[in-house]
């Protein structure tokens, strides 16, 4: 570990980059020079004691984990994030776990969107990041771990991760996170990851068995969704895909159906954060 490199790399990081770029403003009676380092622990989900120790050379090596959201939060690119690892004397992602980093352009891009629910999905169905306006709409699921990152996996292991769907819309939407799936194992032939996931989810769910068995294929661009909301009812939203190149990452665009669910959506970030019942998940997966 390079205490001093990270430090300094970690402090002139926070100090390059602009409030608006993560939604802050910019107000004429602010000093500091980029972001506090408040700010970034906020962004990051770490205690601010934690940020200064870093930022002074004073700590303990961070956790894959915690530089993960270190670059998250300083919205690194894949070169500085790589470069972040080894001063904190961590191996970078390889070629899998580094997809389950959200890319530094499209968390500029939820940045961006505001007032528009968006997020970041793996191909595997992983929520690697949301803005604040997804977040209010469906919840935070960018904290699971183990097989229940994946919202496939969820979504027929746990009845709780249907409760905000419409039931006239599960099987349509059950279908959808198959054939999805079954394209990114189409895409990733002898790939580990993905052929133990398929075969966790056909031993603990006999209806992913049942849609597996039909084989259909379907790349998700656009589509509608109902989310049912706790507080403010049903909200139909239209959802665009945007895919990377390498189609290992996808940015999810929500846009209201109709004026009921603008007002909706208006009324939400009235009200703020909403309780979800533990492990929902909701119809956000594409």
């Amino acid at each position: 570990m390079q205490r001093e490199e990270l430090a300094d790399f970690l402090r002139r990081r926070r100090e390059a980059m602009r409030p608006a770029e993560v939604g802050i403003a910019d107000g004429p009676r602010r000093r500091t020079t980029g972001l506090r380092r408040e700010e970034v622990a906020a962004l990051a989900g770490m205690s601010v004691d934690y940020v200064v120790r870093l930022e002074q050379g004073r700590s303990s090596q961070p956790s894959v984990q915690l530089l993960g959201a270190l670059a998250r939060a300083l919205r690194l690119s894949e070169d500085e994030r790589d470069h972040l690892f080894h001063l904190a004397g961590r191996q970078p992602p390889p070629a899998d776990g580094a997809a389950r980093l959200a890319r530094a352009g499209l968390i500029r891009m939820l940045d961006l969107l505001g007032d528009t629910p968006a997020l970041v999905l793996s191909d595997l169905g992983e929520i690697l990041a949301q803005n604040r306006a997804s977040v209010l709409l469906t919840g935070d699921h960018t904290g699971f771990s183990g097989d229940r990152r994946y919202i496939a996996f969820r979504w027929f292991t746990d009845p709780a991760a249907r409760a905000v769907c419409p039931p006239e819309e599960q099987e349509h939407h059950a279908r959808q996170l198959v054939a999805d799936l079954r394209a990114a194992a189409g895409r990733r032939p002898g790939d580990s990851m993905v052929a133990g996931l398929v075969d966790r989810l056909g031993a603990a769910s006999a209806d992913f068995r049942r849609i597996w068995a039909e084989h259909e294929v379907a790349v998700r661009r656009a589509d509608r969704k109902t989310f049912l909301h706790p507080k403010v009812g049903p909200v139909r939203m239209d959802c665009e895909t945007l895919v990377t190149p390498d189609q290992r990452q996808q940015l999810l665009v929500l846009t209201p159906a109709d004026a009921e669910a603008r007002e909706r959506l208006e009324l939400l970030r009235v009200i703020g954060v909403e309780e979800f019942p533990t492990g929902a998940t909701g119809p956000t997966a594409r």
